[in-house]
């Protein structure tokens, strides 16, 4: 009885403490639920906003290829046979989109990261390098397209996919940009559409 009625206090106590949290703007950052190791860590069993899956493909680009439709906010790999694995992704916000043709040059697992000199000017407020780890804006891992800025990159910001944000790269969710950095092989093909 004892037990029970401890397990019930400390579950009111959890709800009470979590809607007390997340109730206000002037709160939200001491939610333990919002960022952090713990939020890292069930965000792992959260459904994405746009979850992964195989569909039908019929585009022509062969197998391995990785075609990023920044329209639809979604990266196609090409498994061949008609399918490829579909991945929602943040794209170019407006005045910062592009399109074309690169070549997987690099790939890194917990990438640093030093802002561009274009990005500086904009936000002098940036550091001017991040290590990587779980607060980089690179996140997990970081595809680098042929000798532009751009990259395909992991993101500490999920909510960012589907939506137009970054500064050209093409965000994906940790878990999402693990699974493709494992299928891509340096050499192979990227192309970006409108």
């Amino acid at each position: 009885m004892l037990r029970r009625t401890i397990a019930r206090a400390g579950a009111l106590l959890f709800l009470w403490t979590s809607a007390l949290l997340t109730s206000s703007p002037a709160t939200a950052d001491m939610n333990p639920f919002a960022r952090g190791p713990l939020a890292d860590f069930l965000g792992l069993f959260r459904q994405q906003a746009v979850p992964r899956q195989i569909v039908p493909w019929d585009k022509g680009f062969s197998a391995g290829t990785v075609v990023v439709s920044t329209s639809e906010r979604r990266l196609y790999y090409v498994l061949g046979d008609g399918r490829a694995i579909q991945y929602g992704v943040g794209v170019g916000r407006e005045g910062f989109t592009w399109s074309g043709t690169k070549t997987v040059s690099m790939k890194r697992e917990w990438p640093g990261w030093s802002p561009p000199q274009q990005m500086l000017r904009r936000r002098p407020d940036l550091p001017r390098y991040m290590p990587g780890g779980i607060d980089n804006p690179l996140g997990a891992r970081a595809i680098y397209l042929g000798s532009s800025l751009y990259r395909i990159h992991g993101s500490n910001e999920p909510e960012t996919i589907g939506a137009a944000v970054s500064s050209g790269c093409i965000r994906m969710t940790n878990r999402d940009v693990a699974d493709l950095y494992d299928r891509v092989k340096v050499g192979g093909k990227v192309v970006v559409l409108r």
